[in-house]
């Protein structure tokens, strides 16, 4: 059985409309997005500013945006696990526990990042 999927501009307007869906559930249901948005408004700004140029810049603002997309990604594992049963299983804890370690990663290597770009100057 096939299923017929919009193609050219309606695809393409059904994706905006389910990433727009998927931004405001992030808003409403995940503090730590908020709180990675708020983080993300000082940041960028404040890269572009400390950046010497193009490169520079895209540099320190790329991590910063990265943080925002790791934690999307683990916010939807998490639904996933919690829709899947909301009783304890040390896979669901596992899966959650590896979404949160790619958000600390993703914290890292935005630090340093910032670092070698503006402590090697």
């Amino acid at each position: 059985m096939t299923r017929d999927k919009p193609q050219g501009l309606p695809r393409l307007l059904k994706a905006f409309a389910a990433s727009g869906k998927g931004f405001a559930g992030a808003w409403r249901e995940e503090a730590a997005f908020r709180q990675e948005l708020l983080f993300a408004a000082i940041a960028i700004p404040l890269g572009l500013w400390l950046g010497r140029g193009g490169a520079e810049r895209a540099l320190l603002v790329s991590p910063v945006l990265l943080i925002l997309v790791i934690e999307l990604v683990n916010s939807a594992i998490e639904a996933t696990v919690d829709r899947i049963g909301l009783e304890r299983h040390v896979l669901a804890g596992l899966a959650k526990d590896i979404g949160s370690a790619a958000v600390c990663m993703s914290f890292v290597l935005c630090g340093t990042v910032w670092a070698l770009v503006l402590l090697g100057r």
